[in-house]
């Protein structure tokens, strides 16, 4: 158990503290899931059978979905510039969060956040707003791919553990994410000034090349191999020390995902044996929480990357609206419990 425990600190900490891990997260994280299965003493032929079967339905999502944004990246930039111009930009706001975050299952989390970077890019609203829009985009994309394991890799890792079908997530979680993301759109038209300057954030407005697509599709698929064999070999350690903890709690401890990529806490966390209202609350903190900060989630990172958002840029606005969000949704918990 000792070597488990270790196995899991250097995967909380290290890629947030060492660059080289952090720029090699994937390559990371496999050799880690196949320490942790050895030393959890699940390192099988059907263990690495599925750890080689899990990632492929992702990671094709995100190889057609990237080939078919290259094809249509420009007609895209036009029809955005038109619809932009044709509707009222609050409305436009949240159209722009919800239609992202509720087309993320299906569109995988990483495409929508290259969409909405091509989105922010053709508008000219100023710094400030652009921000807002973008972080509360991210939100929404990081709730919205939850629903479906072609979303993003927490989800796919969630479903493989738990041995569930395509639409496990979406009936556990569907009511949740979907008030959640129109919440958002709210917010957005409501919080996002139309205020246009001449500067806007910092984006090379260039066709990504195929080697890139290729590249970013064998790094998904690494990333969910390790993730799999990581959740297999913690197994152990989920149940002894976080079986027995009760759900609210669990929503809490999650927070840790706005600083911590949620689907290698997902990984580490969830369990078959675990109830579907605990698994709940696990989802909830961690796909909410997972848009506070820049490491949290994968459109978090890619927006970030592309638009030059500093983190504490990001931490200024997603922090204290993450925040009331976990709050909004722990009391819509403890309702739903006390009317159950």
């Amino acid at each position: 158990m000792t070597g488990l425990i270790f196995i899991l600190l250097l995967v909380l900490f290290l890629p947030f503290s060492v660059k080289i891990i952090e720029r090699h997260l994937e390559v990371f994280l496999f050799i880690m899931g196949i320490c942790a299965a050895y030393i959890g003493g699940v390192l099988d032929s059907t263990l690495f059978m599925k750890a080689v079967k899990d990632p492929i339905k992702i990671t094709l999502a995100v190889l057609v979905a990237g080939v078919l944004f290259k094809w249509l990246k420009v007609p895209l930039e036009k029809l955005i510039r038109r619809i932009s111009e044709a509707v009222p930009y609050p409305l436009f706001f949240a159209l722009v969060v919800i239609i992202l975050g509720l087309l993320s299952s299906i569109i995988t989390a990483i495409i929508a956040a290259l969409v909405l970077v091509i989105i922010v890019s053709v508008l000219r609203l100023e710094r400030a707003s652009e921000v807002k829009l973008v972080i509360l985009a991210c939100f929404s994309i990081g709730l919205g791919a939850a629903l479906t394991p072609i979303g993003e890799p927490l989800s796919t890792i969630i479903t493989s553990k738990l041995n569930e079908d395509t639409f496990f997530l979406f009936k556990l979680i569907g009511r949740e994410v979907i008030l959640g993301i129109l919440m958002m759109g709210i917010v957005a038209a409501l919080f996002v000034q139309p205020r246009f300057r001449k500067t806007k954030l910092s984006y090379v407005n260039e066709t990504e090349p195929y080697s890139e697509i290729i590249l970013r599709t064998g790094k998904i698929y690494l990333f969910v191999m390790g993730l799999t064999l990581l959740g297999a070999g913690f197994e152990p350690l989920i149940n002894t020390y976080i079986l027995g903890l009760d759900a609210n709690i669990l929503y809490w401890i999650n927070m840790i995902s706005a600083v911590l990529d949620n689907a290698t806490l997902a990984a580490a966390e969830i369990s078959p044996s675990m109830t579907h209202e605990t698994i709940k609350a696990i989802l909830l903190g961690l796909i909410i929480s997972g848009g506070m900060l820049v490491p949290g989630n994968i459109p978090n990172i890619i927006s970030s990357g592309k638009l030059n958002i500093t983190s504490s840029e990001w931490a200024k606005f997603g922090v204290p609206f993450g925040l009331i969000t976990m709050v909004i949704y722990f009391i819509a918990i403890l309702g739903n419990k006390l009317l159950n």
